[in-house]
């Protein structure tokens, strides 16, 4: 096992495929150092009901009317996602079309905590159809809006990635990147905590910010949920 293989073990509980690791370099080895570089690389299209659709590679923003608004805080939000500073999305996202089957995955998927993966199987079992796994999976795979909708959390029950359509590089970049972003800001002098992007923790001064593991373990120290994020 090299050391990318134990790095990937030491991120998640699961099983992760021999020589994942090789894979893994020789895939990144032409991408930038960090993730918010990307962000020109991404493409977002809105109408006025939310985000419709979010592309990887050639390609630019579609918007119109109050579209563009929602197109404009998608970008916002993307970078401070990539760059760390974000860890839930606000802006809204329009699944107009889309069937009711993959709007009830979409939606289960969008309910795993940020720095946390489930498999495909695990996810099936959640929206009531245990073996329907590889459904899932597809339905998984023709996410429009990826990264918006976590879908990169959902693995194979073996540890592999499975289908992503941005690739599996930056699909464990993704996954690196919550799993060294603190999810939970605290400020000493209110004794709010915020989860991580919230307007309100993005005020608070370097020399008041405490990072907690659980609402719960904040609670324990006297601090309470900031009522606009809603940290759970």
């Amino acid at each position: 096992m090299d050391r990318t293989d134990a790095r990937l073990r030491e991120l998640f509980a699961v099983e992760t495929p021999p020589g994942l690791g090789r894979r893994l370099r020789e895939a990144l080895r032409n991408e930038p150092a960090t993730l918010e570089t990307l962000l020109d690389r991404f493409h977002v299209q809105a109408t006025e009901r939310g985000v419709s659709r979010l592309a990887y590679g050639r390609g630019h923003d579609v918007a119109a009317g109050r579209g563009r608004r929602h197109a404009e805080q998608a970008r916002h939000e993307l970078g401070e996602y990539l760059g760390g500073r974000r860890t839930f999305f606000t802006v809204p996202v329009d699944l107009a079309g889309v069937g009711e089957f993959q709007e009830r995955v979409l939606a289960e998927a969008e309910r795993i905590p940020f720095g946390e993966v489930t498999s495909y199987s695990a996810l099936a079992r959640r929206i009531g159809h245990p073996q329907a796994a590889r459904a899932v999976g597809n339905a998984l795979g023709a996410n429009p809006v990826p990264v918006i909708v976590p879908c990169h959390r959902v693995i194979r029950g073996d540890g592999s990635w499975g289908h992503y359509a941005f690739g599996g590089a930056l699909k464990t970049r993704l996954l690196e990147l919550e799993r060294t972003t603190p999810v939970l800001i605290g400020c000493t002098s209110t004794r709010i905590v915020c989860r991580r992007g919230c307007a309100h923790e993005q005020r608070i001064g370097e020399d008041r910010r405490v990072v907690f593991a659980s609402v719960a373990d904040a609670g324990e120290v006297g601090y309470r949920p900031c009522k606009v994020c809603l940290p759970d």
